[in-house]
């Protein structure tokens, strides 16, 4: 009997079982049914399997109320709910960020390890079966991907998607974003860590910066508001460009969004090259003193502020200096199919050879349940970090 089944039958079998349900239940299914707090009056935690399954209403209220309304599969053992789903469609860019890629490059994968466009709606329609609401194509640089119109078009379709979004270098944007849009995009983070042209090819190892500009524009000129700009602040390269930044909200719907320079495989971190999300605002409050904190979206990485009378805002993405691991409900797939449920976690798994092998739906959720629940607590500190064996940025995926 399928597992899913197989627990609608211990379900109704428990109903009936009055003050032992409990107790049956957890010996069938000990993972994923809890024991009652002391003092509770209810006599039964269980979580639920799967969000497309609606509750029974004629189920007495003691058990639909204990049943949480997302999936266990991506509730991980700090009860924190996995909504947010990051697929890399490449490992290929066409830049070479000094932050994100090696200075001698990388080993790409060889094509027939990547995956599919048809595995990756297989393996993002499981996920939004369980309750993802929100998918973000990163990379590489995602719109070298030449798919990558039909995979939006065809995640569209999925029922319950809510948003999809996309993180970009901006260099093709501006030629592609009307099909883009038209295909089902919703939203974009831009890349771009100087306003200077010369700077911007000391930091990529290319040109483009006008390409970028073009693409800004024309994702403003499209409705694509707020537009977020993500910008990587490295000491002594770009952070004279902070408050230049800030600017950048005054007259337009846009979200700068400083991230603090974070350690890869690669990209030669130190600490002395950090700038913390105090030294930025100490920065910028030197110039706007009533510079003001303003409120955040759920499960948002990015503390909002604002210069009061500007259209856009600002935000920090503090993930070494304030982590927000506690809040933490994105998990990534990478481009060649490893489920990574921590940016800074070593820890994989390879959904594209369980994938390929044949496997079920649900043998491909007993998998994807088990990375989520081995997920910690909060990452190792920027210290431990940088001595961690992990991928570079870019085969991991912005």
């Amino acid at each position: 009997m399928p597992l899913l089944s197989a627990f609608n039958y211990l379900m109704r079998c428990a109903c009936c079982s009055g003050r032992n349900s409990h107790h049956f239940l957890q010996s069938c299914y000990p993972a994923i049914v809890r024991k009652p707090c002391r003092g509770s009056t209810k006599s039964v935690h269980v979580q639920n399997l799967s969000t497309t399954r609606p509750l029974n209403k004629s189920q007495p209220s003691s058990i639909r109320e204990t049943l949480l309304p997302f999936s266990a599969f991506l509730t991980d053992h700090f009860g924190r709910q996995h909504n947010y789903l990051r697929i890399s469609l490449t490992e290929k860019c066409n830049l070479r960020c000094q932050y994100c890629m090696p200075e001698e490059g990388v080993t790409l994968t060889p094509s027939q390890r990547l995956l599919s466009g048809e595995e990756i709606i297989k393996l993002a329609a499981l996920f939004v079966q369980e309750g993802v609401d929100k998918i973000r194509l990163t990379g590489g640089e995602p719109l070298v991907r030449r798919d990558v119109t039909e995979i939006i078009r065809e995640l569209r379709k999925l029922d319950g998607l809510k948003t999809i979004a996309i993180t970009t270098n901006g260099i093709t944007l501006a030629r592609k974003l009307p099909e883009l849009k038209e295909a089902g995009l919703d939203s974009m983070n831009i890349s771009l860590d100087t306003l200077i042209p010369a700077k911007f090819e000391f930091i990529t190892r290319r040109k483009g910066w006008k390409h970028v500009q073009r693409g800004i524009d024309k994702a403003l000129e499209m409705n694509f508001t707020p537009l977020k700009i993500n910008c990587v602040v490295m000491k002594g390269l770009n952070d004279d460009e902070i408050c230049d930044f800030v600017e950048l909200t005054k007259d337009k719907l846009i979200d700068v969004r400083f991230i603090e320079y974070m350690p890869f495989d690669g990209n030669k971190w130190k600490d002395s090259k950090l700038v913390s999300m105090d030294d930025m605002l100490s920065q910028i409050k030197a110039r706007w003193p009533d510079f003001e904190r303003i409120s955040d979206q759920a499960n948002d990485t990015s503390r909002a502020f604002r210069v009061p009378g500007f259209k856009g805002q600002v935000g920090f993405i503090a993930s070494l200096t304030k982590p927000f691991c506690g809040s933490c409900n994105r998990v990534r797939l990478t481009a060649d199919g490893n489920l990574k449920v921590c940016l800074f976690g070593s820890s994989e798994v390879s959904l594209r050879d369980i994938l390929r092998g044949g496997a079920t739906d649900e043998e491909l959720l007993q998998v994807i349940g088990a990375a989520v629940g081995r997920k910690k607590k909060q990452h190792a500190g920027m210290f431990n970090i940088a001595q961690m064996k992990n991928r570079p940025m870019i085969l991991i995926g912005g």
